[in-house]
Parts: structure tokens; C-alpha cells; sequence
């Protein structure tokens, strides 16, 4: 080719050369070349704001800032481009330098040409390629390539698993997405496989707080019963009316704490005739309270005011607090049998951990229904020992435990006949076939201001709880992060949930399950469809008295050491929430460092002013039975009841102490990892972002929005 080309800025006006015939062309293009100057990159760019922004944007995975390996074959970037001297550079050998690019604000290696290729190079370097083609791909349950799109990328600390070789983080694939349809029989699977999944969170709260306001093992099944009905009832509400992300509502850890406050008070601890249904019944008109202030919260649009202050390092430290408050109870009441509650934990952690990647006829079902597996072989291992006789003491009554208080000899085989046995229930013998549950079965409800602030409180701090497992859920199911609305919109269906909970009697509030993500993230189903054939098929399964009377007769010891798992389960998500954040950052660490150890501080203060509740309650609920004895004093009952109930909750204290901190130490955005919603505008003009969030299109015609 001639040198007169008129495609180099070099060439003279006239055009000569080979390419005199479109000398024209060629001047108008040399001389529009001329005119733009060549590309520099600017030397004033800080990197750290470059890879906060690209963070956001999904571009980089991590605070590395390595771009994810399916990311770089998308867009076909490769260290064959050298952008700082602004030219391609095709390279038959290289030599890695690490450095900062001033364009994209990452480390890279730089390129330099090698007069001679290397030995093997070419070999070498395609491997690596086809490495990193391979990460793009996951096989499916046939042994299939899956084509499925990547709409998106998770980060690191949410399920991203890394490659062989450590570096570049494998995004997030479902298998199925929001709006995804595969059809009716995988529907029902893969619905009735997430329930499965959250079987603990589900059906064992009430194997707990029963037993504690001396219900029968009757009333224990009819409770059962009642939340598996409200858990199928509130996730089609909120699949379709709430925030439309695949998310479980059911009874919540969050208000656990509260309830067993109440329930130990020496108000309702001492009742002996129709303690159960007094203390349900108090229970209820907290709730309702307490999701009427929820509904407020979100339909009045205060919520999406609250949002700006609601970030990672408020959400983090709250939710670990969630499952810490129950230090004290998991495995003392797990210990009373340890024969049964020890292997039940290492089963569980020998599956999660150890058998995660064992696939068996092409599911893991280690990873999946690990809970339900556990505990299914622990209860088989227990009803052997029951039979083989590893429980009969001499002189005891094994019908009837409680009569072995009577009988010196036996008193020291009491709790271990009643936690360990599996015949110790007469649940299956006293409860209906088909029985369904009915608005105020216990009773109308009582309301009474002391334990109505303590609701009112605990919503609030569910609130934030599911704030956090939203945001987290977007990204994990590769959607758009929800508006501020749509967020309003969750938590105020989140507090008419609560609201039927407190008509039904459940003895909890309902909301978002924060272990969703983890399901998600092991199942890689994110259809909302699923979760509603799911949900269907648990109020059918709800009519059914026995079925509710079968998982009342857990051994307390087995359903404790299942819930000692779930609890540090909780944690984890919930400090899991600091990966948006700056987690080196001195002003980050300190700010979750506080809130919780102070979390758990101050509460303990206020428990040590109960002098008689350790004469009578046992040493698992000494910590919640402050409410009628704490140091907060000021003659007024009702309020004084409430506020040493409040402070004597770790979760409110370190929220309270979270939310104070982050929005008044100062901090860049980019350092408190502040959460980024979505703009109202930009859903108007995105149509699949409608298709996630929207509500149904008849229900949205009659609020008079398109949108909303």
C-alpha cells in the first residue's frame, strides 16, 4: 500500500499514490483527523473513584477490581490491547507488569512486546483462553451446557465461587429467572424445593415459644399449622403486591426475642390457668399494633424517606445481632441431649460445607436440603434410641415426664426424657385430621400499651432487616435494584402480612425471611411462580391436623441444635451485607465493632435485675425475663415494662447504636457502601424493569399507575 493514503493524518493535501483517484476523500479525511487530537488518557484520575463507580455498576466484581471472566469474553477484552499508548497491540509473547489503567480505574497487565516467543506460549495461552470461556457456561442438571443469559453479576461474599484459579469470581447464573416459566411439574419441584429448604425457619419458632406459655402439644400443632397457612397466604400477597422479588414471608427470628420477653415476664409467667391463650391473646394485640405502624411506615411514604439513612453498615450489624440474641438459648436447651443434638450439628455442617459439590443423579442435595436431610436422620437415630430403651429409667413414667418431679429418683431424668424422646408428644394422638385455622381461634385479642411499644420497635427493625435482604435479592437474581417506592410497597404489604398474623394468631409477625438469600444462591431458582405453586401447596398442606401434629413431636433437643445452625446462619447473612462496603475502612469496623458488642452489653446490664427469675426460670430464658425487673424506673408501669423490655433486645440496641453512628461519622459514599436504588424515571422508561416490579396490570389501572 502507498504512503499517500489519505487515512494518515501524515499525508500530504494532494492525495498521491495509488489512491489519487479519491484524493478528495482522502483530504477530507486527513484533514478531519488533523482536527481531532490524539487520545490521551488524563493523568489527574484517581483510581479509587473509578472502581467505586464501576463497583456499582456491576462492571468490576470486586475491590480488587478484576473484571469478571465472562464480562471480559462478552466484550472482547483481552491483555492484547495496550490502551495507554492508545494503539492495538498484537503481542506474540508478553511479559506481565501489574499497573493502575487510567481509564478504567483497575489493576492490568500491562503488555510489552517480546522479540521472541517463549517455549509452549501458544499453548499456554490457549488454556487460559478456554479457561475463561468455560467460566461463561454451567452445566445443567443432564450433564447439558446451559445457555442462559447473564443478566448480571453477584459479588463476592454472596455465592460467587471462584475459578480454578482463584482469581476471577464465577457470576451468579439462575437457572430460572423472576418472569421465568418452565413449565407446570418444574414449577411445583422447584417450589416445593425452596420450602423445603426454609423448613427450619418455618415450622420450628413454635416448637419453641409454646412449650415456654405451657400450650399442650396440641396447641403446639394448631400453631404449626396456623404458620404454614400464613406463610403460603402472605408470599402470594407480597409475590404480587409487594416488592414482586422471589421472597418467602413467614414467622421471622426478629420477633422470637420480643415474644419470649413477653412470655417471661412475671406478669404472664406466672398465670396458671389459660396462661396459653391469655398470653397468645396479649401476643396478638402487640402484633396488630405493631403492623398497623408497619403499614404506616410504607403506605404513607416515610419509608422511602427512612431509606437514605438505612445503609449496609446499619443493616450488618442488625441482623448479625438477630441470631446473636439467642446465644444463650441454642445450646443449653440443645445440650439436655447431647447424644442427639452433637451429630445433628456436624451432619449439618459435614453436608453445607464438606458436601457442597457432591452432585447425586445431578442435584446437590446435600447443599439444598440440608436442614430436612439432618434432621430427618437424627430423628430416625433418636426413635432407635427410644425403642432400644436408652431413655426408660426405672421407677419413671416415660407418658408422662412431668409427673417424674414427684419421684427424687427421677427428677434428674425429667428434661432428658422430655427432650430427648421421641414418643414424649402425644401431639398425634390428641389432634384432628383436617383442622383449619381461623381468625381469632385463640380468643379476641388484649391490647395493652407496654407490650404494643415493644411491637412497634420490632417492626421497625424488621423493617431494616428486609430492606437489606431486597436490595441483596435484586442482585442476586440479576435484576434491577427496586425504586424507593417499590421498597415502601414491600414493607407496607409486609405490615398487613404482620396485621394477619396478629387476626390469625401465630404468636409472630410475619415478614421476609432473611434466609432467602442463601436459598436462592443454592437452588438458582428465582421464578416468583414457583414460590406461588409452593405456596399453595403449604395452605393446602396447612388443613391438615396431623401433618402439624407429626412435626410437633420433634425432640426440643433436635429442633434447638437445627435452630444453633440457622441462628449462626443468620449471622453470617447478615455481616455478609459489609461486602458493598469499604471493609478496611477504620471508620466501618469501628462503627460494627461497637454496635455490637454494646448490642450485647447493654442488654446483659439490664437482665442482671431480675434477682427471682433465677430461682425460676430456667438458665436459657434468664435472659429474657427483664422486662418487669430492669433498672429503667420512672413509676409509670406501662412505659417502664416497655422500655426494659426494649433495651433488654440486642437487636434494637444495636440498630439503634448502628443507625446513630453511620449517618453522623462522616464518610464518602463510596466508603459506606450507601445503597443505590433505582429512579421512579428510570422505570417508566426501562420495560423489564416493569415487568419485574409492577403490579399486575388490572390492580395498577384501578391505583390509577402505570408503574407502581
Amino acid at each position: 500500500m502507498d504512503s499517500g493514503s489519505g487515512l494518515d493524518p501524515d499525508t500530504g493535501n494532494k492525495g498521491k499514490g495509488s489512491g489519487g483517484g479519491n484524493g478528495n476523500g482522502e483530504r477530507k479525511f486527513g484533514a478531519f483527523f488533523k482536527r481531532v487530537e490524539p487520545f490521551l488518557p488524563k493523568k489527574d484520575l484517581n483510581p479509587r473513584d473509578l472502581r467505586s463507580w464501576a463497583k456499582k455498576t456491576g462492571f468490576v466484581s470486586d475491590y480488587s477490581s478484576e473484571t469478571s471472566t465472562s464480562t471480559r469474553t462478552k466484550f472482547g477484552e483481552s491483555s492484547d490491547f495496550d490502551l495507554r499508548k492508545g494503539r492495538d497491540q498484537i503481542v506474540t509473547g508478553s511479559s506481565h507488569k501489574t499497573e493502575i489503567d487510567p481509564i478504567l480505574g483497575r489493576n492490568r497487565p500491562e503488555i510489552e512486546h517480546v522479540t521472541g516467543s517463549e517455549p509452549g506460549f501458544r499453548e499456554e495461552e490457549e488454556r487460559r483462553l478456554n479457561r475463561n470461556e468455560a467460566t461463561s457456561e454451567t452445566e445443567n442438571e443432564g450433564g447439558k451446557i446451559n445457555k442462559d443469559l447473564e443478566n448480571g453479576f453477584y459479588y463476592p461474599g454472596g455465592g460467587g465461587e471462584s475459578s480454578e484459579d482463584g482469581q476471577w469470581p464465577k457470576p451468579i447464573v439462575m437457572k430460572f429467572g423472576l418472569r421465568d416459566n418452565p413449565g407446570f411439574v418444574p414449577l411445583i419441584y422447584y417450589g416445593l424445593q425452596h420450602y423445603l429448604s426454609l423448613v427450619g425457619s418455618l415450622v420450628f419458632i413454635p416448637l419453641v415459644i409454646v412449650p415456654a406459655m405451657d400450650g399442650s402439644d396440641k396447641d403446639t400443632a394448631s400453631v404449626i399449622s396456623t404458620m404454614l397457612l400464613l406463610t403460603g397466604v402472605t408470599t402470594i400477597l407480597h409475590s404480587y403486591f409487594g416488592t414482586r422479588l422471589p421472597l418467602v414471608q413467614g414467622s421471622s427470628f426478629v420477633y422470637l426475642a420480643p415474644v419470649l420477653v413477653v412470655i417471661n415476664s412475671e406478669e404472664f409467667r406466672n398465670l396458671t390457668e389459660h396462661k396459653f391463650r391469655d398470653t397468645m391473646r396479649e401476643l396478638q394485640g402487640a402484633i396488630i399494633v405493631g403492623s398497623l405502624f408497619q403499614c404506616i411506615l410504607g403506605f404513607s411514604g416515610l419509608m422511602s424517606l427512612l431509606l437514605r439513612f438505612i445503609n449496609p453498615v446499619v443493616v450488618a450489624p442488625t441482623v448479625a445481632a438477630v441470631g446473636l440474641a439467642f446465644f444463650s438459648y441454642g445450646f443449653p436447651q440443645a445440650g439436655t441431649c447431647v447424644e442427639i443434638s452433637v451429630p445433628l450439628i456436624l451432619l449439618l455442617l459435614i453436608f453445607t460445607l464438606y458436601l457442597r459439590g457432591v452432585s447425586v443423579f445431578g442435584h446437590r442435595l446435600f447443599r439444598i436440603y440440608a436442614v430436612p436431610l439432618s434432621a430427618l436422620i437424627i430423628w430416625t437415630y433418636a426413635f432407635f434410641l427410644t425403642v432400644g430403651g436408652a431413655y426408660d429409667y426405672r421407677g419413671c413414667n416415660a407418658d408422662i415426664p412431668s409427673s417424674n418431679i414427684l419421684i427424687d429418683e427421677c427428677k434428674k431424668h425429667v428434661y432428658t426424657m422430655k427432650h430427648c424422646r421421641t414418643d414424649a408428644s402425644n401431639a398425634w394422638r390428641t389432634a384432628s385430621w383436617v383442622r383449619i385455622p381461623y381468625p381469632f381461634q385463640w380468643g379476641f385479642p388484649t391490647f395493652h400499651m407496654r407490650t404494643s411499644i415493644i411491637m412497634i420497635f420490632v417492626s421497625l427493625v424488621a423493617s431494616v432487616d428486609s430492606v437489606g435482604t431486597y436490595h441483596s435479592t435484586s442482585m442476586l437474581v440479576n435484576a434491577k435494584r427496586p425504586t424507593r417506592g417499590i421498597v415502601s410497597r414491600g414493607i407496607a404489604l409486609e405490615g398487613f402480612c404482620s396485621l394477619l398474623a396478629g387476626i390469625w394468631g401465630s404468636g409472630t409477625g410475619s415478614t421476609t425471611l432473611t434466609e432467602n438469600i442463601h436459598t436462592i444462591n443454592i437452588t438458582k431458582v428465582a421464578s416468583r411462580r414457583a414460590l406461588v405453586i409452593g405456596a399453595m401447596f403449604l395452605i393446602v398442606l396447612s388443613f391438615l391436623g396431623k401433618l402439624g401434629a407429626i412435626l410437633a413431636s420433634i425432640p426440643q433437643a433436635l429442633a434447638a441444635s437445627v435452630l444453633c445452625f440457622i441462628w449462626a446462619l443468620t449471622v453470617a447473612l447478615g455481616l455478609s451485607n459489609l461486602r458493598y462496603t469499604q471493609t478496611s475502612s477504620f471508620r466501618n469496623i469501628t462503627i460494627v465493632g461497637v454496635s455490637l458488642f454494646l448490642g450485647l452489653s447493654v442488654p446483659a446490664y439490664f437482665q442482671q435485675y431480675q434477682p427471682l427469675s433465677s430461682l425460676i426460670l430456667p438458665s436459657y430464658y434468664l435472659p429474657f425475663g427483664a422486662a418487669s425487673s430492669g433498672p429503667f424506673q420512672t413509676g409509670v408501669e406501662q412505659l417502664d415494662f416497655a422500655m426494659n423490655a426494649v433495651l433488654s433486645l440486642n437487636m434494637v440496641v444495636t440498630f439503634l447504636l448502628a443507625f446513630i453512628l453511620d449517618n453522623t461519622v462522616p464518610g464518602c459514599k463510596e466508603e459506606r457502601g450507601v445503597y443505590v436504588w433505582s429512579r421512579a424515571e428510570d422505570m417508566q422508561m426501562d420495560h423489564e424493569m416493569q415487568a419485574d416490579y409492577s403490579l399486575p396490570r388490572k390492580l395498577a389501572q384501578i391505583f390509577g399507575c402505570g408503574c407502581c
